[in-house]
């Protein structure tokens, strides 16, 4: 069979940066799953995408439809032929409906009786005629999380469609959609390149470069990048990347060419994170620091053109520039005449949620939280005071212009200002550290107070929303709370923070809300709700370290009060399941587990009612409990599982030797009792039964 490349464009207007990679991937994988599901066989797809077009090229596309040969069941035998073996009316008219002759039936039998069947020849379709008809589903499938309709058209898109490619090897497919036929013309770079006819799907990407577009997305990263190594060898500058930066600029280019400018030294005094947040946030600018990683006047942007004019261009951006650094320096002046208290003040007229009060209120709970925490955690009286200085004035550069302007330089001012106020290191450190981490893998707060208020802040936020009916909900996450989250179990994942509970964590946090009358919910609703919760985040973590899901099942079973032991546990757990006696030993845990259920309400065994079979048992037990209680307080989960599978050649003599569902009711309900004693112990460990084995 003949093959053929195939291209399509979607050419429009310039589509936000963020969303150009998440399209032309959706285009190019809606497109594939088209050609899979009409049977047109390729061999492989590459994806194009600028800030105008999305286009993905199909490599030794089938010129037909894969024929399909089915077996057609059609009426019973009983139906279809008549008292002399001859074909009835239905026999025909089934035969004629699926094009066939009547001689070509066949009588075969399934499910206990005879049918007729037929063999039917389904020809393949062109591939020409296939994309005619349906090509148009996969542009109208394509969905985005925001879009726009223009002109009198009723297509909603991402930005309005100005043009369409779609090439067959040689031969335009006129598809429609949008209010536009496609063709084989498309648009080069706006102002440097032409309209031009694509001559065949495989010189696009050529065709397109001599129009000053690079189409590929890898192409012009790497082209941004060698640029900004030659300019960082030429000067001896080092420039760092910002990867999401990179991502952006890459988007927002279709034919990439890297140049300089530079600034007023006297803006150097404004805080480096101040600098670079502008350059970066506003202009979309690389900052340029010497080899040791200090800030210099120079700023590296991306230009969308060729390198003509670029000391004219270098000077419009300085221009621009210096007026957001002469804005940045004014709000940075103007805040540092604030005082703390004042601006601390000023969170109670900030709104914080509706139903939860001010970001003053809020505070207040964050404090509160924060020192029950070093309360419980024998804090001396120095580190007491600082913690709660420390919480009071955490959230104060809310009230700064300078936050105001840039949100994501909340926490990284407020250390500056604290600093220039005067307030302690450590204090002004906390107001800094509390917010991290910011994200996953981000650096996470090092010093106790630091820890202590990030903790009472994230929970605060997780604990309030849920308190009022507000939980994330699929890929609907307002509040980021799911990341929130994720930083408190990234906490106290270090073994230093073992002794805080997550637990008694949003428990301080609900208390707080039910004494403030904030709750909306029952509290032991929101409790089972946030454990729930904060188990899916500590089992995500778990399946990063690749360990089983039935060994994560099983140790988060046994509780997920302590992060850190969860995971040794569970690489502890993840060890054994090779062991050659696992097996038995899980076999032990579960038999007792499955008998222990059956116990109701019977709590403790009476050792009068032990009897000569079981004693051997019940020793083990205390042994057991005892060995296991010094591993739990030395937090060693070894010795733990050590210490619960040395009663398991006890477990099973118990069982060879004793019927424990007997007629003597006190006995039975007795011997229920001790095992219900075992499994209590063994799941401080894990519960073993979810473990799975192949069968």
């Amino acid at each position: 069979m003949n093959k053929q490349d195939l291209l399509i464009e979607i050419g429009c207007e310039e589509i936000p940066a963020r969303f150009v990679e998440g399209a032309v991937e959706q285009l190019g994988e809606k497109l594939s799953e088209w050609l899979t599901s009409r049977r047109i066989s390729f061999d492989a797809y590459q994806t194009y995408a600028t800030p105008r077009r999305l286009a993905v090229l199909v490599s030794s596309v089938a010129e037909r439809q894969e024929d399909i040969n089915e077996e057609v069941k059609g009426p019973a035998a009983r139906i279809a032929q008549t008292p002399d073996a001859g074909w009835s009316k239905a026999a025909e008219g089934f035969a004629r409906k699926q094009g066939v002759s009547v001689e070509q039936l066949q009588l075969k039998e399934f499910k206990g009786e005879t049918y007729v069947f037929a063999q039917v020849h389904h020809p393949g379709e062109k591939t020409v005629n296939e994309l005619s008809r349906g090509l148009s589903e996969v542009f109208q499938g394509l969905h985005f999380p925001k879009t726009m309709r223009w002109g009198s058209n009723r297509t909603r898109f991402i930005r309005p469609v100005r043009w369409l490619v779609c090439l067959f090897g040689a031969e335009t497919i006129p598809v429609q959609w949008a209010g536009i036929q496609a063709g084989n013309l498309t648009r080069g770079h706006r102002f440097l390149g032409t309209e031009i006819a694509i001559s065949s799907p495989d010189q696009y990407v050529e065709q397109l470069r001599e129009q000053y577009v690079i189409a590929d997305i890898k192409e012009r990263r790497d082209l941004v990048l060698s640029q900004l190594r030659q300019l960082e060898e030429k000067n001896n500058w080092q420039i760092p990347v910002d990867p999401a930066l990179l991502k952006e600029v890459v988007h927002l280019v279709e034919y990439p060419t890297v140049l300089s400018g530079s600034f007023n030294e006297e803006f150097l005094s404004l805080p480096k994170a101040v600098l670079i947040t502008t350059m970066k946030e506003h202009q979309r600018y690389f900052p340029v620091e010497t080899k040791e990683g200090t800030l210099l006047p120079f700023f590296v942007t991306v230009r969308n053109g060729n390198d003509q004019e670029l000391e004219l261009v270098a000077r419009g951006n300085e221009k621009v520039l210096r007026a957001r650094l002469a804005d940045a320096r004014f709000f940075y002046e103007e805040d540092l005449k604030l005082s703390i208290e004042t601006a601390v003040a000023k969170l109670d007229q900030i709104v914080y949620q509706e139903e939860l009060g001010s970001m003053g209120d809020r505070v207040r709970r964050i404090q509160a939280i924060a020192l029950k925490l070093g309360q419980q955690l024998q804090l001396n009286p120095q580190e007491m005071k600082l913690l709660e200085r420390g919480a009071r004035i955490c959230k104060f550069d809310l009230s700064t212009q300078m936050v105001g302007e840039f949100p994501e330089l909340e926490g990284w001012m407020g250390r500056d200002y604290a600093r220039h106020a005067g307030e302690p290191d450590l204090v002004a450190e906390a107001v800094y550290q509390h917010h991290l981490p910011r994200s996953a893998g981000d650096e996470l707060p090092q010093t106790t107070i630091g820890v202590l208020i990030s903790l009472a802040d994230k929970i605060d936020t997780i604990a309030s929303s849920f308190g009022i009916g507000i939980q994330p909900t699929g890929s609907q996450d307002p509040y980021g709370l799911r990341r929130r989250a994720a930083g408190i179990v990234q906490i106290l994942l270090q073994d230093k923070w073992s002794s805080v509970s997550l637990e008694n964590l949003w428990q301080l946090a609900l208390n707080q809300l039910e004494k403030a009358a904030l709750l909306k919910v029952e509290k032991d609703e929101a409790e089972r709700d946030l454990f729930r919760f904060f188990a899916n985040r500590l089992k995500a973590v778990l399946q990063e370290e690749n360990i089983r899901y039935d060994v994560i099942d099983a140790v988060l079973a046994a509780g997920i009060n302590a992060p850190s032991f969860v995971l040794k546990k569970a690489r502890v757990l993840m060890d054994q399941v090779d062991r050659e006696m696992f097996k038995h030993e899980v076999e032990g845990f579960t038999r007792a587990a499955n008998l222990a259920a059956k116990a109701g309400d019977v709590e403790l065994y009476k050792p009068a009612l032990i009897q000569p079979a079981e004693r051997a048992l019940v020793r083990a037990l205390d042994e057991a409990t005892s060995q296991l209680n010094t591993a739990q307080i030395n937090e060693d989960p070894l010795g733990m599982y050590h210490a619960i599978a040395r009663m398991v050649p006890q477990i099973h003599h118990f069982f060879d030797e004793v019927m424990v569902m007997v007629e003597d009711r006190q006995v039975r309900n007795n011997r229920l009792a001790l095992l219900k004693e075992i499994t209590r112990l063994v799941k401080q460990f894990a519960a073993f039964e979810l473990i799975v084995f192949p069968s």
